[in-house]
């Protein structure tokens, strides 16, 4: 591994008490002098925003109807988009290991770097809600965390229901079942004589007993966030910070039935960047996300998942527009941030893969929107940022100091177009299979332990589909690519030994 658990606290002792003493110190005085101006973020004769962040899991960036695909309905994440500022290349900077949504949630609320995180219990530094909190917001989580609890429970005043990483789906009657020839397996299907469905309540996954009745996981976040707004947000003077985070859509990928039955798999087109396998291991090649299609992918399979991905969000933006109908009723929509996004995209068929543990645009690539008082409304901006800047951005928009601790920058200079771009490159990894560079024309990814380079030209071939790596007229490109990989992993604090091309 790059970074050991180990490791990881041995910096953080290093680092960490000092660090975060020192911040805390500065980090949460509100400032008065700006306190007498005027809140662009905020509405008028107020002073800072709530905040609001939906927040969904394994959601690629070419999932929304109004962006880039048609195929998929989206009214909801679409009206977002419509009324506010959309980051078109918003990337997660990697994982230590193949539960991707760990290191970007660990890095989402310390708005630290991959390595110095402090891992899945987010060490001792200052964390988001944490801050917002201790500056009078009113804090809310309800959904998915998927790091420690101790660092949930530090991080908000009020918690609602939580769920695991994943909602596995069991056949509760597989031996019954088994004995009449029956097989429910969410893996290694479509194949013949496996009647899994996605519709069918008793295979449990994202359907859930709450209250002796079944319920999908995005009506239950959806219906405690709704509780809330209705029963404290809209009764209280003091600003909320409200983080919803859904499941949907990781797999099982489960909806009910009238929602599958808006994309019949055959009609749902395969991708351009479509392989039966990918060309080599790319490390973790048959974990457990890997093998939810059989080998080799067939365009059926690829079909069949995409479909039933392409239905479980659909049904999770139904969820996300009852969350936004709500606000409206509570009066407090017109002083609200909404923020739309997801900690990371997935394959689905791209490439020969079906999860997220590769450094492919269709998996480190996420949707990004903002939206509210002093949002631009339908602007698009394709600046590279990274998901992780949301602390900072937050904490400007409330005109709360940033902790010293945080590393991703804010994205306020953009959304006010101080600034046309933060990076000319930004970096990602994964375990030590993976290193990636990327620019705005180009990207170099690096698979130490197979001894293969990839080289993509993202502005003549979008979908990856080209290497150029061992083309003599890039290998100037290679060179400069790999010199700058290797500025990041010492910026990061990345100890993989990795030579140089």
């Amino acid at each position: 591994m790059g970074q050991s658990a180990h490791t990881r606290r041995a910096f953080l002792r290093m680092a960490g008490a000092g660090a975060a003493a020192i911040a805390w110190g500065g980090a949460l005085r509100s400032s008065q002098a700006a306190l007498t101006k005027s809140n662009r973020f905020a509405a008028p004769g107020r002073d800072r925003p709530n905040i609001l962040f939906l927040f969904t899991d394994d959601q690629a960036f070419s999932t929304l109807n109004v962006l880039n695909n048609p195929q998929v309905k989206t009214p909801n994440m679409d009206r977002l988009v419509r009324r506010g500022t959309t980051f078109t290349h918003c990337f997660n900077q990697g994982a230590w290991h193949g539960a991707v949504c760990v290191a970007s949630r660990a890095m989402l609320n310390t708005g630290r770097y991959l390595w110095t995180c402090g891992g899945d219990d987010c060490g001792d530094w200052p964390l988001w809600g944490e801050t917002l909190g201790k500056a009078g917001y009113d804090t809310f989580m309800t959904g998915k965390w998927h790091n420690k609890d101790k660092a949930l429970k530090r991080s908000f005043k009020t918690i609602g229901p939580t769920g695991g990483g994943m909602f596995p789906s069991k056949d509760p009657n597989a031996a019954e079942h088994k004995k009449q020839g029956v097989v429910n397996d969410p893996y290694d299907r479509p194949r013949p004589g496996n009647s899994w469905s996605p519709y069918d309540t008793s295979l449990q996954g994202h359907w859930r007993r709450r209250d002796g009745r079944i319920v999908h996981s995005s009506k239950l976040w959806a219906d405690t966030a709704i509780e809330y707004l209705n029963d404290h947000a809209a009764k209280s003077d003091r600003p909320f910070f409200m983080y919803v985070a859904f499941h949907a859509p990781h797999d099982p990928r489960q909806s009910p039935k009238e929602f599958v039955d808006m994309y019949p798999p055959e009609k749902v087109e395969v991708p351009p960047n479509y392989l039966p396998e990918h060309p080599f291991d790319q490390g973790d090649h048959k974990l457990r996300d890997e093998r939810l299609a059989p080998f080799p992918r067939t365009t059926e399979a690829v079909q069949a998942h995409r479909s039933e991905y392409y239905a479980i969000i659909t049904h999770a933006d139904y969820h996300i527009g009852r969350i936004l109908d709500a606000l409206e009723k509570t009066g407090k929509a017109d002083n609200t941030i909404i923020v739309f996004s997801a900690d990371h995209g997935l394959a689905v068929g791209q490439h020969g893969l079906m999860g997220k543990q590769n450094q492919y645009d269709h998996s480190v690539r996420m949707p990004f929107v903002f939206c509210g008082p002093g949002i631009e409304a339908g602007r698009r901006i394709d600046a590279m940022v990274y998901l992780q800047s949301l602390f900072a951005t937050t904490c400007n928009m409330a005109r709360i100091e940033t902790p010293e601790t945080v590393q991703f920058p804010s994205l306020v200079p953009l959304l006010t177009s101080a600034k046309e771009k933060l990076y000319d490159s930004v970096y990602g990894a994964y375990r030590d299979f993976q290193r990636m560079v990327r620019t705005e024309r180009y990207k170099l990814i690096r698979y130490p332990h197979v001894r293969e380079v990839q080289l993509f030209d993202l502005k003549n071939d979008p979908w990856e589909t080209t290497d150029l790596a061992e083309d003599p007229r890039h290998t100037d490109t290679v060179r400069r690519l790999d010199e700058e990989l290797h500025r990041w992993m010492k910026e990061t604090h990345d100890t993989l030994k990795l030579a140089r091309l």
